[in-house]
């Protein structure tokens, strides 16, 4: 059985960065709602996410190009790369 290959963004993480508070911090300036929340892995920031109006995860990720994000959700525990579209649960 061949197993797919971890990305190199996804392996190089070390410890998992979880939301600090449970909002996406730019929506929560403008008064806006969010679906999900995602919190970058290089930075900390939590955003929400692409099922959400302002999909500010992924802008973060175009702007920062910081690679990966956690799933901030309650009960979900993967990652996301970004770069590589490539998800891992832990």
């Amino acid at each position: 059985m061949i197993r797919p290959t971890i990305c190199e963004h996804l392996s190089a993480l070390t410890e998992i960065r979880t939301a600090r508070e449970y909002v996406c911090e730019e929506c929560i300036k403008t008064g806006d709602s969010w679906v999900h929340l995602r919190t970058c892995q290089t930075c900390g920031t939590t955003l929400c996410c692409d099922s959400s109006p302002n999909k500010h995860a992924t802008k973060h990720f175009l702007v920062s190009e910081h690679p990966v994000v956690v799933s901030s959700e309650p009960g979900e525990r993967w990652l996301w790369c970004f770069v590589d579209e490539q998800m891992v649960n832990y």
